[in-house]
């Protein structure tokens, strides 16, 4: 049996007749952080909305191959609303529920069942403290979220993740709609993150993938055209395709 948290085995999708991925091979370890990137409409959040089954929601899509979660496959008996609690999403733009910020990070619990108020308050402040936002909303845990500033509200997009006790986090383009300042706590945040889950990042920006990725994955037209450690990927790529995105040369 692998050791990695996440086995990809030969995964094609199509949407209708189109085929939007073609045969994925990808593994991600536990306590690691991978980055997807390539140019826009090349696959990466296709990829990453196949792994927690978002793309379950589309009646044209059909997928084949493995997606293995500890040995498990995603697309076989596995339930999905456990699938989507092991397994959460961050989107590019924060998304808090129109409730405070409190309610937002206790929801998904809530809906699970959990009644019990101290347990929920518990839960709510470390994954708050979790998501580096704690000490700025402690005292206004009532008030709504969307009074949030846009780098508070993606704090508590992950907050709200964290408190479902996700094994994987998925982040698809996080820090696209947010400034400098938020996305430098965004990415601090990653790398403390890393230390308790595993991470898939798509990103748009090298930089961000050279700074909290040990792994980067290239996408290309469908195809995953080259993974491996971070570093190498930006010094030493083996694909020229991967040489002449990473250089400029397009996207």
């Amino acid at each position: 049996m692998s050791e990695n948290k996440l086995d990809v085995r030969g995964m094609d999708l199509f949407y209708g007749d189109f085929q939007a991925l073609k045969n994925i091979n990808f593994s991600l370890a536990k306590q690691e952080v991978a980055a997807l990137i390539g140019p826009s409409g090349c696959g990466k959040s296709t990829f990453i909305r196949s792994l927690n089954r978002m793309n379950d929601l589309i009646p044209s899509c059909r997928i084949t191959g493995e997606a293995l979660l500890d040995g498990e496959d995603i697309y076989g008996t596995m339930d999905v609303t456990e699938l989507r609690s092991r397994v959460g999403m961050v989107f590019q733009k924060p998304n808090p529920f129109n409730m405070s910020v409190f309610d937002n990070v206790a929801y998904g619990k809530r809906m699970q069942g959990l009644r019990d108020k101290r347990r929920l308050a518990e839960l709510v402040e470390t994954a708050l403290q979790k998501a580096a936002l704690w000490d700025e909303v402690k005292d206004r845990l009532k008030r709504p979220a969307n009074a949030l500033s846009g780098g508070q509200q993606q704090r508590l997009c992950i907050a709200r993740s964290i408190a479902m006790e996700p094994e994987i986090i998925l982040m698809d383009e996080p820090t696209s709609a947010l400034d400098p300042i938020a996305t430098g706590r965004i990415e601090e945040l990653i790398v403390e993150l890393k230390k308790e889950y595993s991470i898939i990042i798509v990103t748009h920006a090298m930089h961000q993938a050279s700074r909290v990725s040990s792994r980067t994955a290239f996408f290309l037209l469908g195809e995953l055209i080259e993974y491996g450690d971070t570093k190498g990927i930006f010094t030493n790529p083996t694909d020229k395709r991967t040489e002449d995105y990473i250089s400029g040369r397009f996207g």
